[in-house]
């Protein structure tokens, strides 16, 4: 290994130079421009030392071959956070925001072995009976209703108004979600999303799922939720819930920045102006390209270590949290003459190993439909900004867009599907829409049940 007085300089903003602290990765110069903190990461060896939030340290794991060495070994790696050290020292802020992400509940997410494999058997079982066709259908009959709240205005925000819905919407669906029940789940899952009033919306979300689970329980339905209560793993109340926390949250947030990532893929590199079947970049290349270079989750899979470790050089200690950066790992300049080479499929972005992502399947479902729908219905959209002016969302673990304007020939009033609009005065889980943007987006369930109830 070289030794830091070899390093290049840090990128921006990086106060790596510091002694005792690691490259911050929340700041908004990571986000502008990751690849050169990654670049920069490398010459530590596989592992660089960062820090997740103020306080919280961890070490990211960049190249392609480490990174399958630790999400395939879950007898040396585990993904249980009560092991984690400095935590249980009482050494991480309690009000730390990486602590949703990172600190253990019940859970797929974070179990091993036995236990691990029961719950991810009832998640994956339960997502195999969603037909496809019917999925299909949810996502175009979605994807409809939202482009109708836009298409005569001639521009969008094609990540606040587009992205970010689709996936509240189609699992809203695949929930069987009522309405009203509805209204406060996309109420609580927006506000966490959006970090506004997140104690508020977090306790609506957990009010709503109780009562979720206590319908289904007396009115089972097609829908996961009673796909899951009827699983042979039988799990309990205390069970369903963070199961299905942990579904949303694989859902939503990677869901959305697929979509939008693969978006802004396809509006900048001019593969939309053909359509997206004829001529231009098709919109699995660019959903491919997005998963390769620009994974939705781009730093995540956190481990921890049951001992000791040396990863080719990199000190790795016992209950000290490890990331994967899918994003950095992809891009390893050791695979620069390889990737070619590689299945289409060979990147991280689904991860790997006994936690590998088991919704790819119906998660490409969602993307390839939700894009085609919008590329059909708005054959002449482009982006109305310069590629370079696209900013990009801090934050230690995903590749997110704040924002990606667009504009189009505005349809004309009668080509528009009819919206059934909702009052922005109505109450969503004991709070009113207009309080905030959450609460504006948990209308949207009732407008679009009402919509396609005519």
């Amino acid at each position: 290994m070289q030794s830091p007085s070899d390093f290049p300089s840090p990128p921006p903003g990086c106060p790596a130079h510091n002694s005792g602290q690691g490259i911050p990765l929340y700041t908004q110069e990571f986000a502008r421009n990751p690849n050169a903190f990654y670049d920069y990461m490398r010459h530590f060896g596989p592992a660089a030392p960062v820090e997740l939030a103020p306080g919280v340290n961890a070490s990211l794991i960049t190249d392609y071959a480490a990174a399958l060495h630790v999400l395939q070994n879950p007898d040396t790696f585990v993904r249980d956070s009560r092991r984690w050290r400095a935590l249980n020292e009482g050494r991480i802020p309690r009000d730390s925001p990486v602590l949703p992400m990172m600190a253990y509940r019940p859970g797929p997410l974070f179990e091993d072995g036995a236990r691990h494999l029961r719950l991810r058997q009832a998640v994956t079982d339960s997502l195999a009976k969603v037909d496809t066709h019917r999925l299909t259908r949810m996502v175009e009959r979605t994807a409809t209703y939202l482009i109708s709240q836009f298409s005569g205005r001639g521009k969008v925000d094609l990540i606040a108004d587009y992205s970010q819905l689709i996936p509240l919407l189609v699992f809203n669906d695949l929930f069987g979600c009522p309405g009203e029940l509805g209204d406060r789940v996309a109420f609580g899952i927006s506000g966490i999303f959006d970090g506004v009033d997140a104690q508020k919306a977090n306790e609506v979300l957990m009010e709503a799922l109780i009562e979720l689970v206590t319908l289904k329980r007396t009115q089972p339905g097609d829908d996961i939720i009673t796909y899951l209560m009827q699983h042979s793993a039988n799990l309990s109340d205390e069970e369903m819930i963070p199961q299905i926390i942990q579904l949303i949250g694989a859902a939503f947030e990677p869901m959305s920045n697929l979509i939008g990532n693969s978006l802004r893929v396809l509006l900048t590199q001019g593969g939309q102006s053909e359509g997206p079947h004829s001529g231009g970049l098709l919109v699995e290349d660019a959903i491919n390209d997005v998963l390769w270079n620009s994974p939705p989750i781009a730093n995540y899979a956190t481990h921890f270590p049951v001992q000791d470790v040396d990863l080719s050089g990199s000190k790795l200690d016992a209950g000290d949290p490890v990331l994967i950066s899918f994003a950095a790992a992809n891009t390893d300049p050791n695979l620069s003459t390889g990737r070619q080479t590689l299945s289409k499929r060979a990147h991280l972005a689904w991860g790997a190993g006994p936690h590998a992502c088991p919704a790819k399947d119906p998660a490409m479902v969602i993307a390839v439909r939700a894009i085609e729908r919008l590329l059909n219905e708005l054959p002449d959209i482009e982006i109305s900004v310069l590629p370079d002016d696209l900013v990009y969302r801090p934050g230690p673990f995903h590749r997110a867009l704040s924002a990606l304007p667009a504009r189009f020939t505005p349809a004309r009033a009668q080509e528009r599907a009819t919206a059934s609009y909702v009052s922005t005065a109505r109450t969503v889980g004991g709070h009113r829409a207009e309080e905030s943007p959450a609460a504006q987006k948990g209308k949207f369930w009732s407008g679009f049940l009402s919509w396609w109830k005519g």
